[in-house]
């Protein structure tokens, strides 16, 4: 409903302020109302992968004058007309207009509403301001300006009941005509943004969920992390807003669909907030009853106005959000499936153990990096690939990228490594951690960044030798800058009092499970032929100077022969269609073509 809300503001916001040319040449053509607000929505779109990190600036002084202007209007039409108008703030004549009109009454609650609209986008503001200032902008400046403002629009009407169509144009002075109509049109534009921020803002967060197909992310301010620009999913939405506008091409339809997308999104935030208040704030019940029943009583009585409109626009909210839903399922699904068999056929250490130091193949020279999802255990795709090609890297190290529910990963936790066997058979796991927040950088550092904290996973596991009898350590890197520094330059010095290690058995080996499990029990005499600290540090460095190979894995999901027809469909065309159309992980991990290696395997759901 966000993404509806995000396509529809846009639309009855820039249309309605270029309705503003056709009260001042009554004769136009509509059709060059909708062409102009058609290019209003162009160029909006177009600036988008500027970021409002550059103009934002401008932002602030136009809303300011845009509500000095429509207050000072509303008071001036209050004391040129009638301001009787003001007894409208007692709640009596609310029941009067309800009894009198009856079901039309009603039914019109839903185009008052879009009276209160943009308070459900709220939350884009937090990405630009501060609470406090939002709340006082909004209890200072906007709520009375717009009070002013609808009470001077009521009181123009009162004497221009032919006016009631267009009422705000015509009750602004015509001293001051063009200038409100530049603001009005401004002013949509920053209104418009907003909601567009809104919706990058929810795909984002979604995408860090996994419930959205993977797509570039463009943080467009280095001070502000929710400022983004998603370029594909903006040329999406300026699609769907153009045609928004001239398939309706009046305000009224626009207007039903509008409220019908901003009552929705109200009911469910209140839903949702419901939940934090109880599970994550901890309120008293009696407090979360009274502000839940207090707001659905007001949300539902506007939600039951815009049923009535739903054959009259109020469906498009409706259409375009069951499409995301299906697209965020279909996608949710497919992905949980494929993490599902690589975590149920990933490879016991048995196995690995079994084959040897040299896993039973050739071992090249180079480094060899296995994209997996899995933060444990060896992935069945390694399995696949050296049974089809009976040859490894010298080192092979395991790289999964993960997104944590957290706002953001500090730098210097952000890599987590561990060894995986022996130290004969030189492999690791690399977890580089990442909150919703952060962005995974298109640049060389993930790969340098990751073979530094390698390195000083070396380094730091020689120093633990004498303090325990794992085969594998954890470095979660707690250990300060000043410590970090000085262990990358290769001075083992360092004293480790000042490292924080965590010994983790993840992925610990248990030898009376393996065959071979007597030629693999580290004694005091096999630990002292295993290569020392510096000798294993050259030798990683050779590798890495012999070369690089990505290898990611390519896993096809498809539905069973005997599946049902909605899953064939589903799986088949939908998410097969969605995995084509989104970015790669060679992609988001800029891995070289020439090094670049993809195992293929399929798996029937």
């Amino acid at each position: 409903m966000v993404i509806g809300d995000g396509i529809l503001t846009p639309a009855i916001s820039v249309l309605s302020a270029s309705g503003g040319i056709k009260v001042d040449h009554p004769n136009m053509s509509g059709d060059v109302v909708v062409l102009v607000a058609v290019i209003i929505l162009v160029g909006l779109f177009s600036m988008q992968h500027y970021g409002t990190d550059k103009v934002g600036w401008l932002f602030a002084p136009i809303v300011l004058l845009w509500f000095l202007l429509i207050g000072g209007i509303g008071i001036y039409n209050i004391y040129n007309y009638d301001s009787s108008v003001l007894r409208a703030f007692s709640p009596v004549y609310i029941y009067r207009y309800l009894k009198r009109g009856k079901k039309k009454g009603w039914t019109s609650l839903g185009g008052i509403m879009l009276s209160i609209t943009g308070t459900e986008a709220l939350f884009a503001d937090l990405a630009h301001f501060p609470v406090s200032a939002v709340q006082l902008a909004f209890t200072v400046v906007v709520f009375p300006c717009l009070l002013l403002a609808y009470s001077g629009q009521a009181a123009y009407i009162m004497e221009n009941q032919e006016h009631v169509s267009d009422a705000f144009y015509r009750s602004i002075p015509d001293k001051i005509y063009w200038p409100v109509f530049i603001i009005a049109t401004l002013a949509a534009i920053v209104a418009s943004q907003a909601t567009i921020s809104a919706t990058f803002s929810i795909i984002k967060q979604a995408l860090a969920h996994g419930c959205f197909p993977r797509v570039k992310v463009v943080h467009t301010s280095k001070q502000f992390l929710g400022q983004i620009y998603i370029p594909d999913l903006n040329w999406i939405l300026m699609v769907l807003c153009i045609a928004v506008t001239a398939g309706f091409r009046n305000q009224s339809q626009i207007g039903n669909a509008y409220g019908t997308a901003v009552v929705i999104v109200m009911l469910v935030t209140t839903l949702l907030m419901t939940l934090i208040m109880l599970l994550v704030w901890h309120c008293h019940w009696i407090l979360v009853l009274l502000f839940t029943v207090f707001s659905l009583v007001v949300e539902c009585t506007y939600f039951s106005a815009v049923l009535f409109k739903i054959d009259q626009g109020g469906w498009v909210p409706l259409v375009i959000s069951a499409a995301f839903l299906i697209i965020m399922y279909v996608w949710h699904y497919g992905t949980l499936k494929r993490y599902e068999f690589e975590m149920h056929s990933k490879v016991s250490m048995a196995w690995i153990l079994g084959l040897g130091p040299s896993l039973g193949l050739v071992r090249v020279p180079g480094i060899g990096l296995v994209y997996t999802e899995l933060a444990s255990g060896v992935p069945h795709i390694f399995s696949h690939f050296i049974t089809n090609l009976p040859a490894i890297h010298s080192v092979v190290v395991f790289a999964c990228v993960k997104y944590l529910p957290v706002y953001t990963v500090p730098e210097d936790e952000r890599f987590l490594v561990k060894r995986i066997g022996p130290k004969s058979f030189h492999m690791f796991r690399c977890v580089a951690r990442y909150g919703y927040k952060d962005l995974h950088k298109k640049d060389d550092d993930f790969e340098k960044k990751l073979f530094d904290n390698l390195f000083m996973f070396v380094r730091l596991e020689s120093m633990m030798e004498g303090c325990s009898d794992s085969d594998e350590y954890s470095l979660y890197g707690q250990n300060t800058q000043q410590s970090r520094d000085f262990l990358v330059k290769g001075n083992t010095q360092t004293s480790t009092s000042n490292l924080d290690l965590t010994i983790s058995s993840v992925d610990s080996i248990v030898p009376i499970n393996s065959p071979v499990h007597v030629n693999n029990t580290m004694t005091s005499s096999g630990r002292d032929s295993e290569p020392t600290e510096g000798d294993e540090l050259e030798f990683l460095s050779s590798c890495r100077d012999a070369g690089v190979v990505h290898i990611m894995g390519n896993t096809v999901i498809i539905a069973r022969r005997e599946s049902r027809i909605y899953k064939k469909i589903a799986i088949d065309y939908i998410y097969a269609f969605l995995r084509k159309i989104c970015r790669e992980n060679s992609v988001i991990f800029n891995v070289p073509h020439e090094s670049l290696l993809n195992v293929g395997q399929i798996f029937f759901v």
